[in-house]
């Protein structure tokens, strides 16, 4: 599928600043793979500690991919995750690392990059992440799959689609569920997608300057 033409919303304004979480949606609406595939490669466009691009994504959108939704989100996310046309697990990848070199490799490849600036990446990145404890490389991956969950918040409204992410679900149970190494992969959030059939409650923002200091 052609990007471009899947696309309905291409405007700033639209996408970021209008845009809502919908907790019920259209039950019957079916998004494409192949256009679900889009708005993943459009989120992966997001930037990432040293582009480790720590992030793993587990879609749901059929019954048995939704059953196993339903059965790990809290009761008060059964409507977005049993309406949505899909449900999207967003995890983070503590060994993502392990395919570092591919990136730059490819980079390096394609021109993109010289050898000694590929070289300089091996010594200086790579040794903090094959060597990173646990926690380190848990924090790392969970802040790059939440900046990918923004843009994927964000592809969505661009495909005329409306979405909510949630993080109400037994985090223990995520990863099992779905086949996953437990202690590779850590959940971040889930983002149920669809066509809104309700009209989400017009929230408001605090006051940024209660929030900002200049210093």
């Amino acid at each position: 599928m052609n990007a471009t033409k899947s696309i309905k919303n291409d405007s700033y304004t639209d996408v970021m600043l209008k845009r809502q979480s919908v907790r019920k949606f259209q039950p019957d609406v079916k998004i494409p793979r192949d256009e679900l595939m889009e708005l993943l490669k459009e989120a992966t466009t997001s930037p990432s500690a040293c582009n480790l691009q720590s992030w793993h994504f587990v879609v749901c959108d059929d019954d048995t991919g939704k059953k196993k939704a339903h059965s790990v989100v809290m009761p008060f996310n059964f409507p977005q995750t049993d309406t949505c046309s899909a449900i999207i697990f967003v995890l983070g990848d503590t060994q993502s690392y392990l395919k570092y070199r591919d990136v730059w490799n490819k980079m390096c490849d394609e021109g993109r990059i010289t050898p000694e600036k590929r070289d300089e990446v091996f010594q200086t990145f790579l040794p903090l992440y094959e060597h990173g404890d646990r926690d380190f490389l848990v924090k790392d991956s969970m802040i790059d799959a939440s900046m990918v969950s923004m843009q994927l918040l964000l592809a969505a409204r661009a495909h005329g689609y409306e979405a909510n992410p949630l993080a109400g679900y037994d985090a223990a149970k995520i990863a099992p569920t779905f086949g996953l190494d437990d202690k590779r992969y850590v959940p971040v959030m889930a983002i149920a997608i669809g066509k809104p059939a309700e009209t989400p409650i017009q929230s408001i923002r605090y006051d940024v300057a209660d929030l900002t200091d200049f210093a």
